[in-house]
């Protein structure tokens, strides 16, 4: 199933896009997509049960409708650093060996096409297309690769938008350069885990003003999903509505020649991750 949430910002309402690419209201079946459902396997059959009955869902007209992110109740987004064999050579870093952790607040996350806004002062908002990750179920100290994936609800394009100087030039965490507000575009679909039959074989891409600037595969993850789950189901407790940003390829602004063209305000910037939906960002300042 393709889920997501319409409306205006903090006033979304679950829906889903039918397999004939008609918009269906969700709101009389469940009250919003987010963890409680995802892990909910009852409330999650009587979706697919009227999703599959004609007539059950109304139509929404989409015209002027926004997109919001397609998950609500996000308890926490963990992301994983140089995740990408090229992306890791871009930067001039050795392979991990383990996963590099940092965190972004729930609060960062935006709809698809909503407005992003560079920091006040940056010079070197960067741009990273993502797949990320949803939790379905409640993941402790799993054992292996093929458990971590078990506990996987879906799947969705993600933006994990970076200010580069912050991040690396300002000393103590990543974070100062990951939380910036609007810094997480998400969606604009939720695709159930059923539908990626093998999350590593998803294309990415990101253009900056049309110009192709990333264009990468999931096959190229240092460590992929399924090991991601397991390895930091050691270190937290993922629950429902957790999200995990994957990494992203080569092809950042911080990896290009000088001048690097880091993002300014007036810019757009669209990306999509094959399967799972397509975003497009105009950027304004702070």
């Amino acid at each position: 199933m393709k889920l997501l949430r319409v409306g205006t910002a903090g006033a979304e309402r679950p829906a889903l896009l039918d397999r004939d690419g008609t918009l269906r209201d969700l709101s009389g079946i469940v009250p919003d997509i987010d963890g409680d459902l995802l892990a909910d396997a009852s409330a999650l059959a009587r979706v697919r049960a009227a999703a599959a009955s004609p007539g059950v869902l109304p139509a929404l007209d989409a015209t002027g409708l926004r997109i919001g992110p397609p998950l609500g109740g996000i308890g926490k987004i963990v992301c994983i650093g140089l995740n990408y064999h090229d992306h890791a050579a871009e930067a001039g870093a050795e392979i991990p060996a383990e996963p590099i952790l940092f965190f972004k607040a729930p609060d960062t996350v935006v709809g698809p096409d909503d407005t992003v806004l560079v920091p006040r002062g940056s010079r070197k908002t960067d741009w990273e297309v993502e797949l990320a990750v949803v939790i379905g179920r409640t993941a402790r100290y799993l054992e292996t690769a093929e458990q971590g994936l078990a506990h996987v609800a879906g799947y969705a394009t993600a933006h994990d938008v970076s200010e580069r100087e912050y991040q690396i030039e300002r000393g103590g965490t990543w974070d100062k350069g990951k939380n910036c507000e609007t810094f997480n575009p998400l969606g604009p679909w939720l695709v159930t885990a059923d539908e990626v039959p093998d999350p590593q074989a998803l294309p990415l891409r990101l253009w900056v003003n049309g110009e192709l600037r990333q264009d990468g595969t999931t096959a190229e993850q240092i460590f992929p999903v399924g090991e991601v789950v397991r390895y930091l189901s050691h270190f937290m407790t993922l629950y429902p509505g957790d999200v995990i940003n994957t990494g992203t390829p080569a092809g950042v602004a911080m990896g290009q020649p000088e001048p690097k063209p880091y993002l300014r305000a007036g810019d757009v910037v669209e990306l999509e991750v094959e399967g799972l939906g397509r975003q497009r960002q105009q950027l304004k300042a702070a």
